[in-house]
């Protein structure tokens, strides 16, 4: 998440990365030109042990797969994910790596049909190969550049712990061998860093650089009173969830590192002083869990059962709420002078939301695809706070507008017309890759409202809309529900790290022609809400 006293350019977050590298569909086999990889099949849920499963299967045929896609000898890949549609077709997630080193933008899709025939969705379409996997540069001056990198973006308490490791960055054209360095830190605001930074391991040149901290019964703050899973531990209750997945929330007391105490309470009623903000983080991991299983199938974050964690009361007036990878899990300042902690529903819903785009799509958080990536979290917060019917914090197409970031009561974000924040986009254009990320999720963001709800003038639940067209022409729409499923079989079955605006039209009309078919409604309805943001 992130308001307007935080805006700010980085050069390092250009569009370089996604404008060169949209998603390339390739066909293999008999594949029709054109084909859809299924007609009106969407996925069979799985449990956590058929996903690790199938997974392993995958991994034990990845070489012939591999072979199969026409992929180098020196090419091997890795599974991630594996979705099953109930027609037959199995969609498998892979990373790839070149002669052992992983490679940057080498992720792949196959889509496999139970007739044997396959197409392959691409991160990107070079060919991976490099004349020699030797760095003629020392992982020393890769850290030393990355370093260099962090102290420009005005980060603090700087460093590399661990050494730059050899990959082959591909993401932007033609594969190269390169260092990549994870520098982590402490950004201007008091967020934390984990700055990647990728180096030409022959020039020394940078050639990428990606900031992974995404920003982003008891009675709370915003949501009134909840139920909430706890677990009692024979001197009282724990904020634990033992029925979903073990999700625990923790007191950081206004510390910025460790996990913190786990919220304890005698009577399990909570609410009240530091509790409050605990309580809705707690209650927000929640219905963001029920709403990823029951409304998508998907069981956590990474659809294996096990649940995140989450931290709140994080340093000292600290405006701001992020999703970090590395511990897994979420974490909560205060707001504006410790009063107005940032834990309103949709904010949860926004930072999980990031976790599920990281162990799906993998959404590079720069350019188009780090637009597509915020977007992707603000469309789950906003079908998780409609999801929840809460009356204290009711469903709506504005985000954040509980927290008062902006401290005059305004909302951070909205759908039906994103510029009204001063600074978003409403629609694409060629320069969009180049602007913030949390600004370049403002067509994204419009396309879902529009494919929602429609154009113009309109009153929903209370609150006043007018949303407008690139072209001027209306726009009907389909309803939340059918548009959350459509997004979310596009981000885990069709988009890549690389996906861009243009390559998320195409997933998300494959995605619907395997819903709803290639004839249907529901297919036009998402094809007119691209064009009428500019995206055709």
């Amino acid at each position: 998440m992130r308001g307007s006293a935080h805006r700010r350019k980085s050069a390092l977050r250009a569009a370089a990365l996604v404008a060169s590298a949209a998603t390339v569909v390739l066909g293999v086999q008999s594949a029709p030109a054109g084909a859809q990889s299924g007609s009106q099949a969407g996925a069979v849920a799985l449990s956590p042990g058929q996903r690790a499963a199938a997974v392993q299967d995958a991994q034990s045929g990845a070489a012939a797969t591999a072979r199969a896609i026409g992929l180098g000898g020196k090419e091997k890949l890795v599974a991630r994910d594996v979705i099953k549609d109930a027609d037959g077709t199995v969609h498998t997630r892979y990373e790839r790596t070149y002669d052992g080193l992983p490679v940057l933008g080498g992720d792949l899709v196959v889509h496999a049909k139970k007739n044997g025939d396959r197409k392959v969705t691409k991160a990107v379409s070079a060919r991976i190969a490099v004349p020699t996997t030797t760095a003629e540069l020392p992982a020393a001056s890769a850290e030393k550049s990355a370093l260099k990198t962090s102290a420009a973006e005005k980060n603090t308490k700087t460093d590399a712990p661990q050494a730059p490791r050899k990959v082959i960055w591909a993401a932007t054209g033609k594969p190269v061998l390169a260092y990549e360095t994870v520098v982590k830190g402490v950004q201007k605001d008091g967020t934390p860093s984990e700055l990647h930074v990728v180096t030409d391991a022959a020039t020394g040149k940078q050639l990428f650089a990606d900031e992974r901290i995404e920003t982003g019964t008891g009675t709370g703050d915003y949501n009134g009173t909840v139920t909430l899973g706890t677990t009692s531990t024979g001197s009282g209750y724990d904020l634990k969830d033992g029925g979903r997945g073990g999700h625990r929330t923790y007191d950081l007391n206004q510390g910025t590192s460790g996990t913190g105490t786990l919220f304890h309470d005698a009577d399990d009623v909570w609410g009240g002083g530091r509790q409050s903000a605990g309580v809705d983080a707690h209650y927000g991991a929640a219905t963001t869990w029920d709403f990823y299983k029951n409304v998508l199938g998907r069981s956590g974050i990474k659809n294996d059962g096990v649940a995140s964690y989450s931290r709140v009361h994080y340093g000292n007036a600290y405006v701001n709420a992020f999703w970090s990878d590395s511990c897994f899990c979420m974490t909560y300042g205060d707001g504006a002078g410790n009063a107005n902690p940032l834990t309103s529903l949709d904010v949860a819903a926004h930072e999980m939301s990031h976790g599920v785009t990281s162990n799906t799509a993998g959404l590079r958080y720069s350019g188009e695809s780090g637009g597509l990536n915020e977007a992707t979290s603000d469309i789950f917060g906003t079908s998780v706070e409609w999801y929840a019917n809460n009356a204290n914090d009711s469903g709506d197409y504005l985000i954040g507008e509980k927290i008062d970031i902006n401290g005059d009561g305004s909302p951070l974000r909205y759908m039906d017309k994103p510029s009204k924040d001063g600074a978003s986009r409403d629609y694409w254009s060629k320069d969009l890759g180049r602007i913030d990320v949390h600004y370049s999720s403002g067509p994204a963001n419009h396309w879902y409202y529009l494919l929602s709800e429609g154009s113009g003038a309109k009153t929903i639940n209370g609150v006043s809309y007018n949303s407008p067209t690139y072209d001027g022409k209306a726009v009907s729409g389909i309803g939340r529900a059918k548009v959350e499923k459509i997004w979310y079989r596009a981000l885990t079955t069709y988009m890549t790290s690389t996906t861009n605006y243009a390559a998320a039209r195409t997933a998300t009309l494959s995605a619907a022609s395997d819903l709803y078919g290639a004839s249907s409604a529901e297919y036009q309805a998402v094809n007119a809400a691209w064009v009428a943001i500019n995206v055709r």
